[in-house]
């Protein structure tokens, strides 16, 4: 059966740990990980597939692993990764998606953490890519600055994001804007090199040279 990315979205018991996933992510004090965050995740896996002229309905799976790569959170923050394509494994079955779908959407989501991950397909490489170049003030949770983690404070510090994916080039490009007296640039790749590497590597998969420009200078 074809399982569509607005079923996904109505499924109500998916929904569930959804909001549950919020609320104990907000408890920790981490990294938002909400609505906006997965919806734009799936767009920017969708966009990326479209550009680079893959299949709709291959398109539609990045999507779908797109919007559900973060739900194992609501289990553990660690391995939430293969612990959310354990768990989207049951929801889809249940759904009634062809095995052969299913497969390439929890492969996706259980590599796309930077520690473990793999780019194993072109849907996990776009929600690789998608995934990592996500970063912006808006995402952090907390409004004491005396408490941000270095993480908080490389994604407070950025002011805009963006990711442009050009078919004539066959370039993946992040684009952030970055204000310096928040956080340095040598900060953020302490915090992002691993996120980087990957994203090179998933850019490769998909026959792209993947680019990172902060503040208008060139850094990969």
């Amino acid at each position: 059966m074809l399982i569509g990315f607005e079923e996904i979205k109505k499924d109500a018991e998916i929904d569930s740990y959804f909001k549950a996933t919020n609320v104990y992510l907000a408890n920790m004090g981490a990294i938002v990980h909400d609505y906006e965050h997965s919806l734009t995740v799936a767009e920017n896996s969708r966009r990326i597939l479209e550009a680079l002229g893959y299949p709709q309905r291959e398109t539609e799976l990045a999507e779908i692993a797109g919007y559900l790569h973060d739900i194992g959170n609501v289990i553990n923050r660690y391995d939430h990764g293969r612990v959310g394509g354990a768990l989207v494994f049951s929801f889809l079955l249940r759904m009634g998606m062809e095995p052969e779908e299913i497969a390439v959407v929890v492969s996706a989501i259980g590599n796309h953490e930077e520690q473990t991950g793999s780019p194993v397909s072109s849907v996990a490489a776009a929600v690789i890519i998608s995934d990592k170049a996500d970063v912006h003030r808006v995402r952090v949770r907390k409004t004491d600055f005396s408490t941000f983690t270095t993480r908080d404070r490389v994604n407070y510090a950025v002011e805009h994001s963006q990711l442009k994916i050009d078919l004539d080039l066959r370039k993946i490009t992040m684009e952030l804007t970055i204000d310096l007296e928040i956080s340095s640039v040598m900060e953020y790749f302490e915090i992002f090199l691993t996120r980087m590497v990957l994203c090179r590597r998933a850019a490769a998969h998909l026959g792209c040279e993947f680019e990172l420009l902060i503040n208008e200078a060139r850094f990969l």
